[in-house]
């Protein structure tokens, strides 16, 4: 129960790593608000953990805004910020890909840290503790070709971590990022462009412990940074790919 008592945000919580991070958080003591934009998925997994449902487009200021009062309201106090919403683009070369899916993927994966912070930090600050997690990729860190925008928004993460980590250290506030390989999640068939066996067999070479990062993985890594057993930790980047970027 290294969670108990403590109140939790998931953003992208009702499927892939993020509900594999709201149900290990619950399982650990947590109250945990599923935040996702397919609502009927996110009460699903609320009503499995004991949780609350809430319906979020992390790219709109006002949509976040609602997201932090409900927490407020529900919740109270919050401890644990995870910004795990995301989207990719299909493996597509830089010069093609739309400016409009350009801007989608930004505002999803990026401006959604600037929001959650704008409406969440300062709560974080006042109490002087709390924990976020920003759910940033191997792309950020070992990019593959043709997934250019993705990469670039998921290195953004990365330094967006460190950044605030130093900012906010002085408050109590720690911030760490978690870095995976693709894993069995929507968006897996999206980075690889195609799911089928040969697409599988070709990408999990590349992986040395020979498989995809699972909801599993990230929930146990998850619970030990936003835990008070990672309490002098903030700042990392953790790689939670198997050996992908070795």
């Amino acid at each position: 129960m290294r969670l108990q008592g403590k109140t939790a945000i998931v953003t992208g919580g009702a499927s892939g790593f993020g509900a594999g991070i709201v149900r290990k958080f619950a399982a650990e003591g947590a109250r945990v608000m599923v935040a996702d934009l397919n609502i009927d998925l996110a009460g699903e997994v609320a009503a499995q953990c004991g949780g609350i449902a809430c319906q979020v487009d992390v790219s709109k200021d006002d949509s976040v805004a609602a997201m932090a009062a409900m927490a407020a309201k529900e919740l109270g106090a919050v401890d644990i910020l995870v910004n795990n919403a995301g989207i990719t683009h299909l493996p597509t070369p830089m010069d093609q890909i739309g400016e409009d899916e350009f801007d989608r993927v930004f505002a999803v994966n990026c401006k959604s840290v600037y929001l959650t912070a704008k409406h969440l930090v300062p709560g974080m600050k006042a109490a002087g503790k709390g924990a976020v997690l920003n759910i940033a990729s191997t792309a950020g860190l070992s990019p593959r070709s043709n997934l250019s925008w993705y990469n670039a928004s998921k290195g953004w993460m990365i330094t967006a971590t460190k950044t605030m980590a130093v900012e906010l250290a002085p408050a109590g506030v720690r911030v760490n990022a978690l870095c995976p390989v693709a894993g069995e999640t929507p968006l897996l068939s999206s980075f690889m462009g195609e799911d089928t066996p040969e697409m599988r067999a070709k990408f999990l070479s590349t992986i040395p412990l020979g498989r995809f990062s699972t909801p599993e993985d990230m929930g146990n890594a998850a619970c030990f940074l936003c835990s008070d057993e990672a309490g002098m930790v903030t700042g990392v980047a953790m790689e939670v790919d198997g050996g992908r970027c070795i």
